[in-house]
């Protein structure tokens, strides 16, 4: 089944969370850089702002990096996509109606023996027992009685 890259759920979630990843470390990144620039110029920086902002600017760097990276491999895999040939359409010939159909086959009959139990346990209800050739052969080899599988009906 080839079915087009744009109606792909993968292809745009991959997109979409590169573009968000990379627009996120795109703005840690020049905040903090801004940020720290302003403050050794001014001569007001704190270590916090210094220590704390290049950490903060080793994150955003990451973030636009993988940003980058998943923006380019949603541009390759659409790139790979064009260059794919495009599937050709199975030709279907059209139905002769006027064609005989083959005469179904009659199923072979069954014999039902039907046996009347008349020593209940109780004794006062008679049981009818109606058993199928069919009906035993396929119970051989299964786990389950005779009686289960069975119509039992009960007087």
């Amino acid at each position: 089944m080839n079915k087009s890259l744009t109606r792909s759920i993968g292809f745009w979630l991959l997109l979409v969370l590169s573009l968000a990843t990379a627009g996120v470390g795109g703005w840690l990144v020049t905040g903090q850089v801004g940020s720290m620039t302003s403050t050794l110029l001014d001569n007001t920086a704190t270590g916090v702002d210094v220590y704390v902002g290049q950490s903060l600017i080793v994150v955003g760097s990451v973030l636009l990096g993988a940003g980058i990276i998943g923006i380019l491999l949603s541009v390759a895999l659409t790139a790979v996509q064009a260059m794919l040939p495009a599937p050709t359409p199975v030709v279907v010939e059209p139905i002769d109606w006027t064609a005989e159909e083959p005469a179904p086959e009659a199923p072979a009959e069954t014999t039902v023996a039907e046996t009347v139990d008349t020593t209940a346990a109780d004794g006062s209800a008679d049981a009818v027992v109606e058993t199928t050739d069919d009906e035993d052969e396929s119970q051989k080899g299964s786990s389950g009685s005779t009686a289960t599988a069975t119509k039992i009906s009960v007087k």
